[in-house]
């Protein structure tokens, strides 16, 4: 009984090729029902940081640094002093030079430019 023995590479060649084109239409399903939900709106998870040192890891800390020492942007520490709370507001908001606007929620900018001041 002599087997032949390329049977065995004819069956992987054969599972291999079935299971090609059965990944290949469960994609598509899914990209189907992708589409769908980008068109819907889908949900959405984003969190929103509740309180102004969170908003500040969040937005902030990749120019002005995470010991508020600067980088890109300029040094936080004792800004209060240079600025009054209503400039750093403004600043939060609407943004200055390089830094953009709309970084910090317009209900959290008040909060954010007292915490602002208060830095040391």
């Amino acid at each position: 009984m002599n087997r032949n023995p390329i049977i065995p590479f004819v069956l992987i060649m054969v599972f291999g090729i079935g299971a090609m084109f059965l990944l290949s239409f469960k994609g598509l399903g899914d990209h189907e029902a992708l589409t769908a939900e980008k068109k819907d709106g889908g949900e959405k998870t984003e969190e929103v940081a509740s309180n102004p040192e969170d908003i500040y890891k969040a937005s902030c800390v990749d120019c002005h640094g995470d010991s508020y020492q600067g980088g890109v942007g300029p040094a936080l520490n004792g800004v209060g002093d240079r600025l009054s709370k209503d400039e750093i507001k403004t600043i939060i908001t609407q943004g200055k030079n390089t830094m953009p606007s709309g970084l910090v929620a317009e209900d959290k900018a008040d909060a954010m430019a007292d915490w602002l001041a208060g830095l040391k």
